[in-house]
């Protein structure tokens, strides 16, 4: 099996990789890196994501490059602020014992100004989105007459996000460039015309088939009525619990609802779309990477380029239009070896739809039952006893309270102790649970399907009125239904869109999910409903207080 240090890099770069734990390159790398390293090549990669494209190209930049001359030599240029974030880390990691090289990315929804210092500082590698570049060439900010290498990363991304004429103008200003290495999933007809028209005989490196899927991902998909498509969401959710991944939507509206519906029900989740502000979405990525955020819902648009390791499952609300989108969606996760999970839910009129995917994607799809409640309680029960075996004790002085709970438990029988430990665990969450209605849609049924439909309907009116009853609504809901309308002169013209407001004010004044109910939400004010029992609590915390240089007023709405 071939190694870095055979590849021909530098042994300061051979010597970086092995302190990262990569022995033997994958490969896209082995086939690209002799390639580029003669530096006079056009060249084209196609490999799926998460197959380690950013060491491809960027272990053999860092062997190019002039240490001495300071100024940009090697532009690399990717569809999103992550992704190039992502790329600047990676090179700096690989750069680790070479002294005198810096790189630096320019990407949009931040100060200009301070990536202009950059600039001027002198940099060899410049990591850019198009936007931003474009706007720093404009101002002639930015110099690359000099650029040698020229890396477009996400190539097919960047088409599909309207950046054509955008990779067209930078190409056109990079006039004398040695080599343009691109580098694509896919190999759409556009992706061919910028090679035709700017690339010399570009070398063509393929790993895998164009449009595969990751073999190591798992695609799965359940089948239920549109109706109950986010009731089935939730159950797919709650039957992993050790779930962290992204669910995929149509469209932003989509994404911000069912985003505020699980918050509301006690998930940590958030939603990524084009609404939000750059710092929002900062924001967002920054709880989803540190898992302060369990799921991530996005659009495709949205979730362009995000590279987070370790995602586990990808979730489809509905299914893209596009085969290719549906690729992008899958590659989130089972990246670097990993394994992962693909679940798409799906109506039984999309199961042809779903067979086009499969047989483009050609890998299988296996079609799986939605869970039951019972299922749902017994994987949420076993996750729950794996924890409690797996607890660490070694940390605290755990000693010093035994012979307390020995002789506070001396009348009380293990038996006991587990049901008790369990109820405390598990009691509202078999509430929800215990009667909840098959979801399962079975289209080979076809005569047994209206009436499963009339009692599902009537199960699940009986289950809403049992929980309007306990006062829950999924995992957190206020106990006894009884709300206060409140006023806060807040709204969406402060930056807030209705998930962030919420955690907002549950920072603000230190309560749980399960005290607020509907929230009605306009451009310069909110009003709210908070259990009565917490809302003078709300209101003592938030009134008065100061948000970006306003004062908050709250209060209660039928007292104004």
């Amino acid at each position: 099996m071939t190694t870095f240090e055979e590849l021909g890099l530098d042994d300061r770069l051979v010597k970086a990789t092995g302190e990262l734990g990569f022995v033997n390159p994958t490969a896209i790398q082995e086939k690209a890196i002799p390639v580029l390293l003669g530096g006079t090549k056009d060249f084209i990669g196609l490999a799926q994501t998460g197959t380690g494209k950013t060491a491809a190209f960027g272990l053999p930049l860092l062997n190019l490059i002039d240490v001495q001359a300071r100024h940009p030599q090697a532009l690399v240029v990717c569809p999103t602020r992550e992704l190039c974030l992502q790329i600047v880390k990676e090179i700096e990691l690989f750069k680790k014992y070479m002294s005198g090289v810096f790189v630096t990315a320019v990407y949009g929804g931040t100060s200009i100004g301070l990536q202009i210092r950059d600039l001027k500082r002198g940099v060899q590698i410049v990591v850019a989105t198009p936007g931003r570049l474009i706007d720093l060439i404009e101002r002639k900010a930015i110099n690359l007459e000099q650029i040698q290498y020229v890396v477009l990363d996400e190539a097919d991304e960047m088409l599909n996000m309207g950046f054509q004429d955008d990779i067209e103008f930078i190409l056109k200003n990079t006039p004398q460039r040695d080599s343009t290495w691109l580098f694509s999933a896919t190999m759409p007809p556009e992706i061919k015309k910028v090679s035709k028209r700017y690339m010399t005989e570009p070398v063509e490196v393929q790993v895998g088939k164009v449009n595969t899927g990751n073999k190591n991902i798992d695609h799965q998909f359940f089948v239920a009525p549109a109706q109950y498509r986010y009731e089935a969401l939730k159950r797919l959710i709650d039957f992993n619990p050790g779930i962290y991944g992204i669910i995929f939507t149509r469209t932003k509206a989509d994404a911000q609802e069912i985003s505020e519906k699980l918050t509301r029900e006690g998930y940590d989740i958030d939603a990524l779309h084009g609404d939000l502000t750059q710092a929002q979405r900062d924001k967002v990525m920054s709880q989803f990477r540190d898992k302060t955020l369990q799921l991530l819902i996005a659009t495709d648009v949205a979730a362009r380029g995000i590279d987070v390791q370790g995602i586990t499952h990808v979730i489809n609300f509905e299914l893209p239009d596009d085969v290719e989108v549906y690729t992008h969606r899958s590659g989130r996760t089972g990246r670097a070896g990993n394994t992962g999970i693909c679940m798409s839910i799906v109506h039984s009129r999309e199961l042809f739809k779903l067979k086009q995917i499969e047989r483009i994607v050609q890998a299988p799809f296996h079609r799986l039952e939605i869970p039951t409640g019972k299922d749902v309680c017994r994987k949420q029960f076993f996750h729950f006893m794996e924890k409690l075996l797996q607890a660490d004790i070694s940390h605290g002085d755990y000693e010093t309270y035994v012979p307390m709970l020995e002789e506070k438990f001396a009348d009380v029988s293990k038996e006991e102790v587990l049901k008790r430990v369990a109820a405390m665990e598990f009691d509202r969450f078999l509430k929800y649970y215990e009667n909840a209605a098959d979801l399962n849609m079975r289209t080979e049924d076809r005569r047994n399907r209206r009436d499963g439909r009339e009692n599902m309907q009537h199960g699940a009116q009986g289950q809403d009125r049992r929980r309007n009853e306990r006062g829950e609504q999924g995992r957190n809901y206020n106990n006894n239904g009884d709300f206060a309308r409140l006023f806060v002169n807040l709204g969406t013209k402060d930056g807030f869109y209705k998930a962030s407001f919420l955690q907002f004010i549950l920072d603000m004044s230190d309560l749980r999910k399960d005290v607020l109910g509907r929230i009605d939400m306009k451009e310069m004010n909110t009003w709210l409903e908070v259990d009565k029992r917490a809302a003078g609590q709300m209101i003592k915390a938030i009134d008065g207080k100061n948000y970006k240089g306003r004062r908050i007023r709250m209060n209660d709405a039928n007292s104004r």
